[in-house]
């Protein structure tokens, strides 16, 4: 069974302002390297995936249907 995609929400792009939307939602891969750097991995507007400082974003718990519904559309 794959793990359940996790995703957050970008509350800031200060220096990203090409590759990161304020207020959009973006997938995040799991990262512990990046994690113990406060950076977080996340799949950004090229469609590839980057570190970026984990203070950009704040984390979404979403219910598993609306998760599935976000995930299926990204």
């Amino acid at each position: 069974m794959a793990a359940a995609k996790k995703f957050v929400v970008c509350l800031g792009n200060q220096g990203y302002e090409v590759s990161l939307e304020r207020r959009k939602l973006y997938q995040v891969l799991s990262d512990r390297q990046a994690a113990k750097h406060h950076q977080i991995r996340v799949i950004d507007e090229s469609g590839e995936d980057y570190l970026y400082p984990s203070s950009l974003f704040g984390p979404l718990d979403l219910p598993q249907p609306l998760r599935r519904a976000v995930a299926a559309a990204v």
